[in-house]
């Protein structure tokens, strides 16, 4: 009888199959744990050439795993990192480009300093307050009146944006003068800022535009009425 179709006992079958448990750890999981195996079984060749040929091999079947990355820039560099990277750096290849290290895989970036503000109106938000530095620096004028209107005009829109739905020009002046350090003072201004009306229409996200009166409603193509009028629908009168 051909050895082809000796019956198998299936103790033996069980008793060889493989867990992910038990296997060794993958590097890199999206390529999966047969060009893992190619790697693992590249790096013990012997034979220089024969071990370079077969890191060339490995590296087309990487790049047919990924053809969408084919004209990103520098994608075989990325293939040959990789391909070192899989092999636990034990891989010794020609590459056309530097081999990496492990000691430059391992370094952590440096802590990015975040900056650290807490103002007493929070509400008005840091940008605000680099405004008021900057008008503190113009010289007296047309120019820094109107800077300093349009300043005010931002405090009560932020201001209503977080708080009540009416605020006075007064508070608002207030907390100019205390946010510039006594350099703006408009407590004793008669200017008028913008209506609360005007500037809570602004903050609100509205989905549907007003229409003016006596303009007629787009409708869409699904609110259309075409074809032959529904039975309960008379004909009008000739």
């Amino acid at each position: 009888m051909n050895s082809k179709y000796i019956k198998e006992n299936s103790n033996d079958v069980v008793h060889h199959l493989e867990y992910n448990a038990e296997r060794s750890h993958l590097i890199i999981p999206e390529y999966g744990r047969h060009l893992q195996k190619l790697i693992d079984q590249a790096t013990i060749i012997e034979d220089d050439v024969e071990r370079n040929k077969a890191a060339k091999y490995i590296i087309q079947v990487m790049g047919s795993l990924n053809p969408h990355l084919r004209d990103v820039p520098d994608f075989q560099h990325k293939l040959w990192d990789q391909i070192f990277i899989m092999s636990d750096f034990k891989l010794v290849a020609d590459s056309p480009y530097p081999i990496p290290s492990r000691e430059v895989l391992q370094l952590k970036p440096d802590v990015l300093q975040y900056p650290q503000n807490f103002p007493k109106y929070r509400y008005y938000g840091n940008n605000i307050k680099y405004m008021i530095d900057v008008a503190n620096k113009w010289e007296e004028g047309e120019m820094k009146n109107a800077l300093v209107k349009v300043i005010a005009n931002h405090m009560k829109k932020s201001y209503l944006s977080w708080n009540k739905d009416t605020v006075k020009d007064d508070v608002i002046f207030e907390h100019l003068y205390e946010l510039s350090d006594g350099k703006l003072n408009l407590l004793q201004s008669t200017e008028e800022l913008l209506n609360t009306t005007d500037l809570l229409r602004t903050n609100k996200r509205v989905s549907n535009k007003i229409l003016p009166v006596g303009q007629p409603k787009i409708l869409s193509n699904k609110n259309l009425k075409t074809g032959k009028p529904k039975p309960f629908q008379k004909n009008n009168p000739k």
